[in-house]
């Protein structure tokens, strides 16, 4: 019997990663997913601490990503209607960053304190801004923050996204972070720690799976 549309955003990992606290966000309604042609309930898995949100452009990675801010900061917004599965219920500090908007060369009165970093702002390039956010500032957040990361690898070479893929796992192991990227770069997405959910590769069900809730399920692969 045909009971409606039940679709879940799940991944693939290649490498036996350690799951965090098992957590789902349960979307019921948002504007912009039904646009894209996602039915609702839409139900995204992030028990995994690394995940790589992949796809191509409009396919709703950064709206996936403000989506799950939104409801682990536990705020609302017209016409997204939400509910999160985690254990326990709080799941700690989260932040997003998103590396267009939030790039501190293009905000220098927020230092106008700290002349040594204004100095470096303006004699350092993008690239070498983005490594020092990796090296310096994230790790200074909470123990256990959930860092969500929008297109982390801008600006940056090959050689310095595996640099940052490998501070993302050490903010893992050693702060217990959960981190969950919007990104296109093949260095993260084909990464054996990193659990990757395609939204170009979402399969429709149809009919409500007797495994929902459970980790691991998915109606979105």
């Amino acid at each position: 019997m045909n009971i409606g549309f039940i679709w879940v955003l799940c991944g693939s990992a290649i490498a036996c990663y350690p799951v965090l606290i098992p957590m789902f966000l349960k979307i019921l309604a948002h504007p912009v997913f039904i646009n894209l042609n996602f039915h609702m309930p839409l139900i995204v898995d992030l028990s995994h601490p690394l995940i790589m949100l992949q796809g191509e452009n409009g396919s709703g990675k950064s709206t996936l990503l403000n989506a799950i801010h939104l409801a682990l900061r536990g705020e609302k917004a017209e016409g997204y209607v939400y509910r999160i599965e985690a254990n326990p219920s709080n799941p700690g500090a989260c932040y997003l960053f998103d590396a267009e908007q939030h790039n501190p060369r293009v905000q220098l009165e927020l230092f106008k304190e700290q002349p040594e970093m204004i100095e470096f702002l303006k004699m350092a390039s993008h690239g070498q801004v983005m490594l020092s956010m990796f090296r310096e500032t994230f790790p200074k957040l909470p123990e256990g923050t959930t860092l969500l990361l929008d297109e982390p690898e801008m600006a940056l070479s090959v050689s310095n996204q595996r640099r940052i893929l490998k501070m993302l796992q050490e903010l893992v192991d050693q702060k217990k972070f959960r981190i969950v990227c919007a990104t296109h770069s093949p260095i993260l997405i084909d990464a054996p720690e990193t659990y990757v959910i395609n939204l170009d590769r979402h399969v429709n069900r149809n009919v409500l799976d007797s495994t929902l809730g459970i980790e691991g399920a998915s109606t979105i692969q």
